[in-house]
């Protein structure tokens, strides 16, 4: 079953978005994912600058 989540504070950073969601024990997480076809990349991170600096150094292999 896929959890549902609602992400806020989104940003785009070239193909790749960022988001800030809480993860099932109340938490704050980052995640950053690309929406490049194809290209199926995507992470959580424990803090924002983490996520931002993953977007901006992300090349997309697709």
């Amino acid at each position: 079953m896929p959890a549902h989540r609602r992400f806020r504070d989104l940003i785009r950073i070239g193909p790749v978005q960022v988001a800030t969601y809480f993860d099932g024990h109340g938490r704050d997480k980052h995640t950053a994912a690309c929406s490049a076809p194809g290209c199926g990349f995507s992470a959580d991170y424990y803090d924002r600058s983490g996520a931002e600096l993953a977007a901006r150094t992300h090349r997309c292999k697709a």
